[in-house]
């Protein structure tokens, strides 16, 4: 499939899952409470953290599957499929037997509620453990596709089971029961059809193995690359969800109710931040193979700064405007004003963050894994103190000035280490042009004219509509000073070739 087809069907899954997640929150709330949905933050928490048992072993089969494929020996990525299934089955009993043993010692002593009872918290937190043993093996099956260059069938797949998990529970609460444990055992019953479907799906495309049985070689030749990834992977969902779980333990579950709902909104920015990832990864990858440094700058410089044109004016709006889109989401006025800082200091961070994408890509592209483990580790560090005082002394808004502290610092400590060693005197200028301008120019247009427009009393329909005409002037703004941009965007960035400039020839 050429690349804009995946990128296409990456784009499809992620916007229509995120879509579907902000519809149904609005239920959600009504039908199990602001705390309840605190339990469902502190679940999504959990299944992220567990992920770090994966070990590497989903972007290997991703990898080993491709080798496979180009070769056209399918049969041996068969083999390792149905080794590291059997790995991943057995790991799926391991999470869900943990999670019965430690969901007393979590409701004791971790969780916080002014309102729902132990007994409803525990039984709570040993469905989650079976909702996440549901879906383990989904990552394992959708690598194998996706290795395989079936994105769309992954995509299609994924759409249809997110459709099925978020509207079959607004039903369910609805005319069943409207508890949180009745929520949770209709996850786990669509997770487990999910990942039974992926699995279907993933041996259609590779086949079927005559000779089936566990082959301990298959691990010894795949160890040392998931190894390196799993310590990338652990470093990166530590820092992303550490403000989650340490919000969890300081604020009552009511306030991180809050917090998680104004994560929701945030997260939407991701669909547009994983598939230009997934894009721009491999093409740095083989630019770099190729040695053509030009067409590498050409490709980090351009990408860095359409990326920013579209995002920092996006993320912008969101925050400037967040009171009114919060009211017209959840309906509540109330909760819509108390969440508005929230939502603007997380999307602050998480546009801060989003850019960053084009150094890791970078590192990765190299090969310097050590590299991102390095400012990971560097950033828990100071994250860890910094979550923690501010959310003692200010609750909720503390942990997100956190959040909004740290990717800030993450950008600017991340900029330095990478291009002290990768593309050496480039930092300054991207930091400066690439981030820098597009930022400028948000806050200038959409920033300081959107504050302007929430002064004139407009309804929110009208303040929304100037809102995103601004996000537009500001995009376009951005291309109008960026000659170079501009002729990547004439010329089809996301082409399978990116276009070299003929004043350079």
């Amino acid at each position: 499939m050429r690349l804009s087809g995946n990128l296409f069907a990456g784009l499809a899954n992620s916007i229509w899952s995120a879509l579907i997640g902000l519809a149904v929150v609005p239920f959600y709330l009504k039908y199990l409470g602001i705390e309840a949905y605190g339990l469902i933050g502190f679940f999504v928490t959990t299944q992220t953290l567990l992920s770090l048992l994966d070990m590497g072993l989903a972007p290997t089969i991703n990898r080993e599957v491709a080798r496979y494929s180009a070769s056209g020996n399918l049969k041996e990525a068969g083999k390792l499929l149905h080794t590291l299934a059997i790995v991943y089955w057995g790991m799926a009993g391991v999470i869900s037997l943990l999670m019965v043993l430690l969901a007393p010692l979590i409701t004791e002593h971790w969780l916080q509620s002014k309102y729902l009872s132990h007994q409803t918290i525990e039984h709570a937190v040993i469905l989650m453990g079976l909702v996440v043993a549901c879906r383990w093996p989904i990552g394992l099956y959708q690598g194998a596709l996706i290795g395989a260059q079936r994105l769309m069938i992954s995509s299609g797949i994924n759409i249809v089971m997110v459709t099925l998990g978020s509207l079959g529970a607004v039903m369910v609460l609805a005319f069943i029961a409207p508890t949180i444990e009745t929520f949770f055992i209709w996850q786990a019953g669509v997770g487990l059809v999910h990942a039974a479907i992926m699995r279907w799906a993933a041996w259609r495309v590779i086949g079927r193995l005559k000779d089936i049985r566990f082959d301990v070689d298959k691990l010894k030749q795949i160890w040392r690359f998931s190894a390196g990834m799993s310590g990338v992977a652990v470093s990166g969902v530590i820092l992303m969800q550490l403000d989650k779980v340490l919000l969890s333990r300081i604020l009552s579950l009511e306030d991180f109710g809050r917090y998680a709902l104004a994560g929701v909104v945030v997260n939407g920015l991701y669909v547009l931040l994983t598939p230009t990832f997934n894009v721009i990864y491999p093409r740095l990858s083989a630019l770099v193979a190729t040695g053509d440094t030009d067409k590498l700058i050409e490709l980090y410089r351009s990408g860095t700064r359409l990326l920013s044109a579209v995002l920092f004016p996006i993320a912008t709006a969101i925050a400037i405007f967040a009171e009114e889109i919060l009211s017209l989401w959840t309906g509540n006025l109330s909760v819509a004003s108390n969440m508005a800082p929230i939502v603007a200091l997380l999307l602050i961070g998480t546009a801060l963050n989003g850019v960053m994408h084009f150094p890791y890509a970078l590192q990765l592209a190299f090969g310097m894994t050590r590299l991102p483990l390095m400012i990971n580790v560097i950033l828990v560090i100071i994250m860890i103190p910094m979550t923690i005082l501010l959310a003692m002394q200010f609750g909720v808004l503390g942990g997100a000035t956190a959040w909004a502290l740290s990717r800030g610092i993450y950008l600017l400590i991340g900029t330095w280490l990478t291009h002290r060693t990768l593309l050496q005197g480039l930092g300054l200028k991207w930091l400066l042009w690439d981030v820098g301008m597009p930022l400028c120019l948000s806050l200038l247009v959409v920033g300081i004219a959107g504050g302007k427009v929430r002064e004139w009393g407009y309804s929110n329909y009208v303040e929304l509509f100037i809102g995103s005409g601004l996000v537009l002037f500001a995009f376009l703004l951005v291309i109008l000073f960026s000659p170079r941009l501009r002729f990547a965007v004439q010329n089809n960035f996301f082409s399978d070739e990116f276009p070299h400039d003929p004043a350079k020839s």
